[in-house]
Formats: C-alpha cells, structure tokens, sequence
C-alpha cells in the first residue's frame, strides 16, 4: 500500500474521533424536517389547469398555522382561491389555487429568508423549490 492511502486513512479516523456517538446516531426526529413529496411533483409537466389545489408532504408532524409559500415572480406563482391548512396527518399541507394552462409554476417552499414551515419542536423544513408546467 502507499504511503497517500496511510495518510488519507488516518485522517479520516481523526477527522471521525470529533464526532460523538450522538452526533452520528442522531435520528430523523432531531433533523430539520424536509419535502417527501409534492402534488403535483416538481418537474412535472403537462399538469392538468383544472387541479384546484396544491399539496406539499413533509417528513414529520408539522407546526399548524406556520407555512412560507415564497414566490419569486407574481407571474409564476398560482392565483390562491384559499387559505392553507394541514391534513389530519398534520404532514400534508394543502393550499387552495386557480391555475391557467400553458404555464410554468415555480414555488419556493421556506427559503434562507423565509423558513415558517417548521415541525412541532420550531425547526424550519428545508427549503424545497416546486416547478411544474400545465398543460395547453
């Protein structure tokens, strides 16, 4: 063996001996909560107009009445017919929307600046971008 591979080797069990047992055993419940799936799914194209809502599913129960749907641009963003709110699994945020066809949609879901979609222990989900295309 050479001598890089001692080298690489041997940094790397340092490199691992700052960590505690805690740190890298820590589970999902201690980890800020993140996007498991949308409706309709980012990069989805050809998304039927007539959809008449939006739904975002998270990793754990999330804080109710906390939400950050962020536009970047008012002309890419669906027109809300209703306020949000979370399904009885308290994961499932659902928001009311009129879209138009032949459009793209693009949705920030938290940003660095605005993080309001938080799990129940106050830890903001991890921003998630959802882009998607209607159909003509």
């Amino acid at each position: 063996m050479n001598k890089f591979f001692f080298v690489c080797l041997i940094l790397g069990l340092i490199t691992l001996s700052f960590f505690s047992e805690d740190a890298l055993s820590s589970g999902i419940e201690e980890r800020p909560p993140v996007v498991v799936t949308t409706a309709p799914a980012s990069g989805a194209k050809d998304v039927d107009p007539s959809i008449s809502e939006i739904r975002v599913t998270f990793s754990k129960e999330m804080m109710d009445k906390s939400w950050s749907w962020v536009q970047i641009a008012p002309e890419n963003f669906p027109r809300i017919t209703g306020g949000p709110r979370y399904l009885e699994d308290k994961k499932t945020c659902v928001l009311d929307v009129r879209l138009e066809s032949g459009k793209t949609y693009i949705i920030w879901l938290n940003t660095q600046k605005f993080g309001n979609f938080k799990d129940t222990s106050g830890r903001s989900a991890q921003p998630y971008l959802l882009m998607f295309d209607t159909s003509k």
